[in-house]
Order: structure tokens, then C-alpha cells, then sequence
């Protein structure tokens, strides 16, 4: 799971600076869409707010074409994890929205995601997306220059494995900077004390992808969209962060 030969690239202060700046675009949309999601609106209606903010604040869409995929907006709802195509479906009461935007803004990269409740929605589903972000602020509590990167993993499926859910296994976090996916992979489930030593200048994209059942997925036809193999709900959160000196600190967010 772990490779030591990764080629990760450090960060300088300067370069931080400017990876600030494209994740602060990352979460002023986000926020925006926050505001947008309710019933009856399509995510095809998020993924056009999301393509023009980005475009009006001068950044590019990261994920818009990236690998073939054709939308800028991966919006995954219900028992879809990741990479879900933006449709004209309308979103519905009782739904949870799994949103993840990214942009490319003076050559640097911004990622993040969140998970909405649509109106009101189940007490289970709730509680697995109350336990999904919680299980992200541990993790980036453990980001901190001379821990593992195991540290971080193990973070994240000890809180959700104990509070009954599970991790995707098949879909990790992973480092960023002028390339949208850089080293190292990130998963969200290992032994502590295992793996790279983190060091400051890293910046990681920390997303724990949680299901209410197992962790089995699959992708469907379109060749993207991933959903659990046993239908049940899914919820994603994900900051991009920087390992400093002071300890970690959070570029996606306002």
C-alpha cells in the first residue's frame, strides 16, 4: 500500500502561498453551492454555477476534460461515491449530494469536496455524514511533520470502522500541486507508524470516502461513476492540506 520510491515534491512557502489562492476559489464555490442545494435543483445546474464561478474568478476547471472526464463538477449522489456525472435529474428530499471541485488557478491546483444533505434526510444518513467529516478533521490532525503517512490513514478508519461504517478501499487521497494527482497516494485505512515519513512542504488531498454498508464498489457503464456494490449510501469529504512546521493547515477553506 505504501511505496517508499514515491517522487513527492515539496512545496516551498512561495508556493503555498499560490496554493492558497486556488483553494480559496475551491471553497468559496463550494460554499456557494452549499447555498444552491435543495430539492428540485439538477446537478447539471451545480455543475454550470461551478465551471462560470471558477472561470469568473480567472481559474480553470481541473477535473474538465482531465483523463476524458467531461464535466467540471463531480457531483455523486446517494450510493454514488465518487465521480458521478452531473445529469438534469432534479435532486430530492431525503437526498445526500456528494460534491468535489477542483481548479487550476496561475498553475497550481486546488481540490475539495463535500457531502450535502438535500432537505431533510435520515437519521442514519446524517450520522454517516456527521461521522465522514469528522473522520477528515482527525486525519488532518495527524498531518504533522515527522509523523507517518499511516498515521493518517489509520486515523480515519479507526473513527468510522467504530462507529459502525466502512472505508473504500479501492479510491485514496493523493498529493497535489501543479499536478491535479501527485505522490503520495493517501488511503484511508493503514496501521499507524507505517508508511512515508511526512514532512513540512508536503501538500496532500486528505478525502476519507465512507459507505453505510460495505466497502465494495463498482463502476458503471459511463466508465466514471462509482457507486457501492450493495446500493447503500455513501458521503465524501476532502481538504487540501499543507504539512508545515506549525503543524498542518487547511487551504480549502474559507
Amino acid at each position: 500500500m505504501f511505496k517508499e520510491n514515491e517522487m513527492i515534491v515539496l512545496k516551498s512557502p512561495e508556493e503555498i502561498a499560490k496554493m492558497r489562492e486556488s483553494n480559496a476559489i475551491v471553497a468559496e464555490i463550494l460554499e456557494g453551492l452549499r447555498d444552491l442545494v435543495k430539492p428540485g435543483i439538477s446537478t447539471l445546474e451545480l455543475d454550470k454555477f461551478a465551471e462560470e464561478t471558477a472561470r469568473s474568478r480567472g481559474a480553470l476547471p481541473a477535473f474538465k476534460g482531465y483523463g476524458g472526464y467531461p464535466f467540471s463538477l463531480c457531483a455523486s449522489v446517494n450510493s454514488e461515491v465518487v465521480h458521478g456525472f452531473p445529469s438534469e435529474r432534479n435532486l430530492e428530499e431525503g437526498d445526500i449530494a456528494s460534491l468535489d471541485f477542483g481548479v487550476n488557478y496561475k498553475g497550481y491546483f486546488g481540490d475539495a469536496a463535500i457531502t450535502l444533505a438535500v432537505g431533510k434526510i435520515s437519521k442514519k444518513a446524517a450520522r454517516l455524514l456527521k461521522v465522514t467529516e469528522e473522520s477528515l478533521y482527525r486525519a488532518i490532525a495527524k498531518a504533522k511533520n515527522g509523523n507517518r503517512l499511516g498515521d493518517i490513514s489509520h486515523a480515519v478508519q479507526e473513527y468510522v470502522e467504530g462507529a459502525g461504517f466502512s472505508v473504500v478501499r479501492d479510491y485514496v487521497g493523493h498529493g497535489i500541486g501543479k499536478n491535479l494527482h501527485e505522490d503520495p497516494a493517501v488511503p484511508n485505512f493503514g496501521s499507524p507508524g507505517r508508511g512515508i515519513v511526512l514532512k513540512a512542504g508536503m501538500v496532500i488531498a486528505i478525502e476519507p470516502m465512507i459507505n453505510e454498508g460495505g466497502y465494495e464498489v463498482r463502476v458503471k457503464e459511463d466508465g466514471w461513476t462509482v457507486i457501492t456494490k450493495d446500493g447503500g449510501l455513501s458521503a465524501h469529504f476532502e481538504h487540501t492540506v499543507a504539512i508545515t512546521e506549525k503543524g498542518p493547515e487547511i487551504l480549502s477553506k474559507l
